[in-house]
């Protein structure tokens, strides 16, 4: 039996995995939990073979969840399944040790496969995001450059994310000019859409 945690924060989408994974005599939903902070200590409560995670949820986001879970449960597989099929995202879920990345429009059939190969120690990436991801190229962005954007998303002032990171106004003045420069963008609100539209955030 495939023991199955699923992370998703729209109780919808993750009743209706509930279900089709149900469905299959060999997996067995263990766990459900709507936001990324539930994952870790779910997973350690219930020992899953394979987590499902969704990319965007409250507090945590799944790859972070994914990166944590690898860490804290090493033997548990995980597959990042998201309505966003971003070739930033790709290549962040690989980084963070994901072995599958499927998107949800897939069929119910293909998901359903995915876990099985991803138990049996294979990895699993939706084909067309695998191709776009190759033409796009990784992310030109550093790690302090992200997290600058990322701070720079609500529209906070230069020293309100100097005073959040801890760092200096100067240092987050660069990082946002680097940031804007390697995206092509014209001002920082617009790196953070191009960033996001790439899933580089």
């Amino acid at each position: 039996m495939i023991r199955v945690l699923l992370a998703d924060d729209q109780a919808m989408v993750r009743g209706a995995l509930a279900t089709v994974l149900g469905l299959e005599g060999d997996i067995e939903v263990v766990a459900q939990v709507g936001t990324g902070d539930e994952v870790v200590a779910a997973a350690k409560e219930t020992a899953p073979d394979v987590a499902l995670l969704d990319v965007q949820m409250p507090g945590m986001d799944g790859l972070t969840a994914a990166a944590e879970l690898k860490t804290a449960l090493p033997a548990c597989r995980v597959i990042i399944c998201t309505t966003f099929g971003r070739p930033g995202y790709l290549a962040r879920a690989m980084a963070a040790g994901a072995a599958g990345f499927v998107v949800k429009d897939a069929p119910p059939e293909q998901l359903v496969e995915a876990v099985r190969r991803v138990h049996s120690g294979l990895r699993v990436v939706d084909p067309a995001l695998a191709a776009e991801s190759l033409a796009t190229g990784t992310s030109p962005l550093t790690a302090r450059e992200r997290d600058v954007l990322s701070a720079a998303k609500d529209g906070s002032t230069v020293a309100d994310i100097a005073k959040s990171l801890f760092l200096s106004d100067g240092t987050v003045r660069n990082h946002l000019s680097s940031a804007i420069g390697k995206t092509g963008a014209r001002t920082r609100a617009e790196a953070v859409r191009l960033s996001e539209e790439r899933g580089w955030l």
